[in-house]
């Protein structure tokens, strides 16, 4: 963790902006691509199914930007200026100005924020008091889109990608496929039965292939990642802590606990000593009695 909190510290300012605009042009290019082979793809195949999907994809898709949009706009919060802090807990030495309990400084954005989690750099945002729940709720739907893309999206790529590559030599020519076999297409007019040069095919079926194989990445990675992440906050959620607070505690748990070691050693030195010491006497009187 601490070579993450050092890269934050000294690079999340500069690279926000950055992420935001590398986020923004990730979403744009999988939404994009999902509408356009994706969309005709099961519009072909079935309209009912599509028009279901169409309305899973579409509220995933909306509440995915709405929580985003929130986490980047939202200001964490912040400890209010001019105004009696009566639970203060002690005093920011960088701002000079009462912290209020389970509040920390933010070295990146210069200012101190209530409940803290982290500076996140994909938001160019801390995440804090304010939009804890944009982020964590960011974080789950986007699982939930890249889940519902790769689900529906693995019979695209099997077909564009996969069977595609054993049907290359066949671009140009007046074929028809199906599950068993080529059949070919006795009727067509004077235009398709001339064989189509390659150069007029092949950029429009390379470009198909990929997109699918960078959504596929794309998603595969972003569904890997930030799920492990929701579930990892979402369990700092349960027990009530943020990320620095589990940082911290962890730190403290192992100092109590080598602490907890070494009264042990002393009260275990101290027993043995009030037992010797029990032995000497008993020994004593037993002699000379």
């Amino acid at each position: 963790m601490e070579p993450m909190f050092w890269f934050v510290d000294n690079f999340a300012k500069f690279l926000g902006p950055f992420f935001v605009a590398c986020v923004i042009v990730l979403m744009t290019f999988v939404i994009c691509t999902s509408y356009y082979i994706g969309l005709p793809y099961w519009w072909n195949r079935s309209p009912p199914t599509t028009v279901c999907l169409l309305i899973v994809g579409n509220w995933l898709m909306i509440n995915t930007l709405f929580h985003y949009y929130m986490g980047v706009v939202t200001p964490p919060g912040y400890p209010p200026k001019g105004a009696m802090i009566l639970e203060a807990v002690s005093i920011c030495r960088k701002c000079i100005a009462p912290k209020p309990p389970r509040t920390h400084h933010c070295s990146v954005c210069n200012k101190c924020v209530l409940k803290m989690d982290h500076h996140c750099p994909w938001l160019n945002n801390c995440v804090g008091h304010n939009n804890h729940r944009y982020f964590f709720m960011y974080m789950v739907f986007i699982s939930m889109s890249t889940f519902f893309i790769m689900v529906f999206g693995f019979d695209i790529a099997y077909t564009e990608v996969w069977i595609g590559e054993y049907s290359d030599d066949l671009v140009g020519y007046p074929v028809r496929f199906n599950d068993s076999e080529i059949i070919p297409v006795p009727e067509w007019d004077e235009t398709s039965k001339r064989e189509l040069p390659l150069d007029q095919v092949q950029p429009e079926t390379q470009w198909r292939k990929g997109a699918i194989a960078l959504m596929a990445f794309i998603c595969s990675g972003a569904f890997a990642a930030l799920t492990w992440l929701a579930s990892w906050h979402a369990r700092l959620i349960t027990q009530g802590e943020t990320s620095i607070e589990a940082h911290i505690n962890k730190a403290e748990t192992k100092r109590m606990a080598l602490m907890h070691k070494v009264s042990m050693q002393k009260q275990y030195s101290n027993l043995v000593t009030v037992l010797k010491y029990l032995m000497k006497i008993l020994t004593k009187y037993i002699l000379y009695s």
